[in-house]
């Protein structure tokens, strides 16, 4: 389409520009061949063959130039084809015919012979020989050449395009294909199938973000599983033992007295408590929990805390004490309810971790500007190895489940989806034998979202 594009604007604006060229070169032959015999006139005084003859000088300029001098009465004084006229002609006395003029005017260029007065004595045309265009046959070769020239590198630049356009095509085609069949596998349910394209332009960035469309679908699919998988397995237990009491109960085996009742009704609060907190983990994951922060005396909340739990801590032969690191008022953006969760949630696995007459201590602090609460004990610990599986629902240690107290299991779950929800992180330092530490670390500031215009 450039090369057609420009061949026809070429085709249009370079011929005009090419006739206004050689109209202008016969126009200043012409001119100058009016004045040279304007001057013979002033000498000679009048305007004659020999004085006509001075236009011989133009008619050299070319041969296919035509140069006519006519007198104020239309008498024709020199026509350069005579010269070329038959000599048996000009033997027998016969003048030659002059050369037909070109009835279309753009076909003929004239000049004035002017006396000294200013009078205008004759005429001087010129056009070129057998053209109607005022081409000679040197400008009809050169028009020629250069419309074979302009479309020969049309030709050249469509052939390039076609070129550098199959191969610029084929490298965008193929992160789309890459694109595409990464599409398919991860459609077929391989969900850890990714392109693999990047960079900086449109291309890359669409690779980049199907690849981590691809992951949240990957990560999202592998949650309903697991909490699939993890609720199947931690409600068959409590299950199972229903179905043998009531069966039980039913078969006469067992009495249906209080005690045994009181087992099954503590089974159902059991699964009611999972229930919940399953769904409270779902609802954090999904990001369906929306975190109302406000500014918040983080002193207060985390000393009420422990002030409300202090009595359970010590019904259980434990020592609960609060440390205030801050020497005075320490405020966050911070959802103080999800905050208290996450903080009971530590307090609960250390009061159920650690012995009779241990210690939990529960300290708050400032580091540049982050809030850290740290809950401390001196339990169990967990090894070095099970670390990394600490915040992993319905994950306890090998230790932790010899112990008739074990929790749900999905509380320190629960609680690293309340730090990340508020930008912040956990920590967890432990030695088995000595005790756990877990420390919340939470950004004073909480980014505010941009207004709706």
């Amino acid at each position: 389409m450039t090369a057609l594009v420009l061949v026809a604007v070429l085709g249009v604006v370079w011929e005009g520009q090419f006739m206004a060229y050689t109209r202008s070169n016969m126009q200043a032959i012409a001119d100058s061949t009016a004045a040279s015999i304007s001057e013979a006139y002033a000498r000679e005084g009048e305007l004659d063959e020999d004085v006509a003859a001075v236009a011989e000088s133009a008619s050299s300029v070319s041969p296919d130039i035509v140069v006519q001098v006519t007198a104020a009465d239309g008498t024709v004084l020199y026509d350069d084809t005579w010269a070329s006229a038959d000599s048996t002609g000009s033997a027998r006395g016969e003048k030659p015919v002059p050369s037909q003029v070109p009835t279309s005017h753009e076909a003929v260029v004239s000049a004035s012979i002017t006396a000294p007065d200013g009078e205008v004595v004759g005429t001087v045309r010129l056009w070129a020989f057998g053209s109607d265009a005022l081409l000679t046959k040197t400008d009809s070769a050169f028009r020629s050449n250069s419309y074979g020239a302009i479309a020969t590198a049309a030709a050249i630049a469509a052939v390039l395009a076609c070129v550098i356009g199959y191969f610029v095509s084929r490298s965008i085609a193929r992160p789309i294909q890459r694109i595409t069949s990464t599409a398919k596998q991860i459609r077929n349910g391989d969900l850890t199938a990714r392109s693999g394209v990047t960079g900086s332009d449109e291309i890359g960035q669409l690779g980049e973000t199907f690849d981590d469309m691809a992951s949240t679908i990957e990560r999202d699919l592998k949650l309903e599983h697991r909490l699939t998988g993890d609720v199947a397995h931690e409600l068959r237990t409590p299950l199972m033992a229903l179905q043998a009491t009531i069966e039980a109960m039913q078969d006469g085996v067992l009495p249906a007295d209080d005690e045994h009742f009181e087992t099954i009704a503590g089974e159902v609060r059991r699964l009611s408590r999972l229930i919940d907190a399953m769904l409270r983990l779902s609802r954090l994951e999904n990001g369906t929990t929306e975190v109302k922060a406000e500014r918040t005396d983080m002193v207060y909340l985390v000393r009420s805390l422990v002030s409300a739990q202090h009595q359970l801590f010590h019904e259980r032969g434990l020592h609960l004490r609060f440390v205030d690191e801050t020497h005075g008022e320490l405020y966050a953006d911070v959802d103080p309810d999800l905050i208290r969760e996450a903080v009971v949630n530590l307090m609960s696995n250390a009061m159920r971790y650690t012995n009779a007459d241990g210690w939990v201590k529960v300290s708050l602090r400032q580091d540049r500007s982050d809030v850290l609460v740290s809950v401390q004990d001196t339990g169990i610990g967990i090894a070095k190895e099970d670390i990394p599986q600490t915040f992993s629902r319905f994950w306890r240690s090998d230790v932790s489940r010899e112990r008739v107290s074990g929790g749900l299991g999905v509380g320190l779950a629960i609680t690293k989806e309340i730090v990340d929800r508020h930008n912040g992180t956990i920590l967890v330092e432990s030695e088995l034998g000595k005790g756990t530490t877990f420390t919340l670390r939470i950004p004073l500031r909480r980014p505010r979202k941009p207004r709706d215009e």
